[in-house]
């Protein structure tokens, strides 16, 4: 699709609004539907997209594929590390009360970085997944 110029520029167009719309339904997933899960796949599907449009080896250069394991691994710290820092702080593991002097601060708190963690892996690893199935048939000249 790369001759395709209203292709081009209606992407560039959407791909910021796509990515605008992730960070809203992950800031407001504890107060509505949404969260983690749903803003990581959203995330993806714009460099998914970005990458139909402008092609893989592109996409790759934006986000390329180090940076997908990493963040596969790095949403899982963040996740865990809620859980021991409950641990830390005289909690059960993924015990929100104890991370703030109000619990309920605490809980907002612990909510909201489990969700983040959520969504940086769920993103790392939908890319992971379409980068390999992209990959998939292609003769590489080694």
């Amino acid at each position: 699709m790369r001759g395709d110029l209203i292709l081009r520029v209606v992407a560039k167009l959407l791909i910021p609004f796509i990515l605008l719309f992730a960070l809203y339904v992950q800031f407001h997933g504890d107060f509505g539907p949404g969260g983690g899960f749903q803003a990581g796949v959203i995330a993806a599907a714009a460099v998914i997209f970005y990458a139909l449009i402008f092609g893989l080896a592109d996409a790759r250069a934006v986000v390329p594929e180090p940076l997908v394991e990493s963040m596969m691994a790095l949403g899982v710290i963040v996740y865990g590390g809620v859980g021991v820092a409950g641990l830390l702080l005289g909690g059960s593991f993924l015990d929100y009360f104890v991370l703030d002097h109000d619990p309920v601060h605490g809980q907002h708190r612990g909510i909201f970085w489990v969700e983040v963690g959520v969504a940086i892996t769920v993103s790392g690893v939908m890319l992971k997944i379409f980068y390999m199935f992209a990959d998939r048939g292609r003769i590489d000249d080694e």
